[in-house]
């Protein structure tokens, strides 16, 4: 069996220090969502667009790591190797054939405890309540285990069915790919892991690519069973990695891949064990990156939200304008909407957001999907953003921009300065309660 000691000194495993308590800062961050931007993404139905709702479980989880690849390529074992679970009751199951036909969650919890996806999909506390929308078919595949190990507590591992190229959408009998995705957003750190004999990319492996695009700097890319092959070879399979996903990259920079043997046999005899320790040390430090930068990512994923919430709203606002300024009394409002709709640069749409706000033309959305989005909403269905206004409340355009240029950064910048989170007091930042789960008595 291999020594584990690099393991524990890079995750940090062996020290005693109590896990950070972040809870202040998290619940200040779910008060600014619910105050200054849920009332615009609400009242512009932000998510009939993107099909991205945040919970706040989503808001209070700890960092995700999603291991994605073809089947049998060593996914399960190598979260029993990082969590060092191999010959004990909480081991998942491996095995040469494809073994991995659930999405599993690996979470923290007192003792070993295993829950159905309905239940996880039920408890409002967790993160994963969205995933009711993929139907009862998917959360029969969906399934929770709770193991009391230290790294748990400061990340959650979702394990996923193996990629089966010769394997139909329909046979799986839940949308796979729409599932992928919902995992793809919400990860903080994706593993796609490979082995030397499945390199070949076919349609199911190609579509999931696709959907990784936008997310390249949190792909890391794992050549496993390393140590199965002879130094020639293992070059060999190296550049044929590299062939098979350069049409399915499309950056600039090579990403990163990590050549090594993720199981706790040792390494086998006359391999570059020193390359592969080193390799294996990367990726932990990696991993451990994610964990340290846990609330940093977190209010900036926040921050990325509330900007395309209010480029949103200010694009309905736009539509809605120009909408009311070519009725007249004998218009056919529907013909006019249409003819808007069909073409917005010919109303100068798009071009007046990017002339009048302070808005990338590289953060606007495509003008098809709000063919769409107003096929399902009909315009007269909203309000100008200059009547979004109360006296006690103030404007939900001002509050997002303010939430956007002052109070997250200020947030975001009070954990650079390196103050105690807990310090901060409850009264000022108002805490509020957790999320209760509906499947308890209270």
């Amino acid at each position: 069996m291999r020594d584990r000691s690099h393991i524990e000194k890079t995750l940090m495993l062996n020290e005693d220090k109590p896990v950070d308590d972040y809870s202040v800062v998290l619940q200040r961050l779910r008060k600014i969502y619910h105050s200054s931007i849920k009332p615009l993404e609400q009242s512009y139905k932000y998510n009939e667009l993107r099909q991205h709702e945040i919970t706040d479980g989503e808001i209070t989880s700890k960092p995700m790591v999603l291991f994605l690849g073809p089947w049998s390529v060593g996914k399960s074992t190598m979260i029993n190797y990082l969590l060092g679970l191999e010959n004990t009751r909480y081991q998942l199951y491996t095995g040469a054939e494809p073994t991995t036909s659930e999405f599993t969650v690996l979470m923290h919890g007192p003792k070993l405890k295993t829950i159905e996806g309905i239940v996880m999909a039920a408890d409002s506390a967790r993160s994963f309540s969205p995933l009711e929308k993929f139907g009862q078919n998917f959360l029969e595949k969906l399934i929770g285990i709770e193991v009391p190990h230290k790294l748990l507590e400061r990340v959650t591992f979702v394990d996923t069915p193996g990629i089966i190229e010769n394997r139909k959408q329909q046979e799986r009998g839940y949308p796979f790919n729409d599932v992928c995705q919902w995992f793809i957003d919400r990860a903080d750190l994706i593993f796609v892991v490979f082995d030397p004999t499945k390199l070949d990319v076919g349609l199911e492996l190609e579509m999931l690519f696709r959907q990784l695009k936008g997310r390249e700097s949190q792909i890391r890319i794992i050549l496993n069973k390393a140590d199965n092959l002879a130094t020639q070879m293992l070059m060999r399979v190296y550049g044929a990695l590299f062939w098979s996903l350069a049409p399915l990259i499309n950056v600039t920079e090579p990403p990163r891949v990590y050549v090594s043997s993720f199981w706790p046999q040792d390494y086998k005899p006359d391999t570059h064990r020193d390359l592969f320790l080193k390799e294996e040390i990367s990726l932990l430090e990696d991993l451990n990156q994610v964990i340290e930068n846990r609330l940093e990512n977190k209010i900036a994923f926040i921050r990325q939200h509330a900007i395309r919430v209010r480029i949103h709203a200010l694009l309905v606002d736009r539509y809605l304008q120009t909408y009311k300024d070519k009725m007249t009394f004998f218009s056919d409002g529907e013909l006019v909407f249409k003819d808007i709709v069909e073409d917005p640069d010919k109303f100068y749409i798009f071009k007046t957001i990017l002339a009048k706000t302070n808005v990338s033309k590289f953060d606007l959305p495509n003008r098809e999907a709000y063919k769409d989005f107003f096929g399902i909403n009909p315009i007269s269905s909203f309000k100008l953003l200059s009547q979004q206004c109360s006296y006690m409340g103030g404007c939900f355009l001002e509050k997002i921009e303010r939430a956007i240029t002052q109070e997250l950064p200020s947030l975001l910048g009070s954990l650079g300065l390196g103050k105690n989170p807990s310090a901060l007091n409850c009264d000022k930042t108002g805490c509020g309660e957790t999320p209760k789960n509906r499947y308890k008595k209270h």
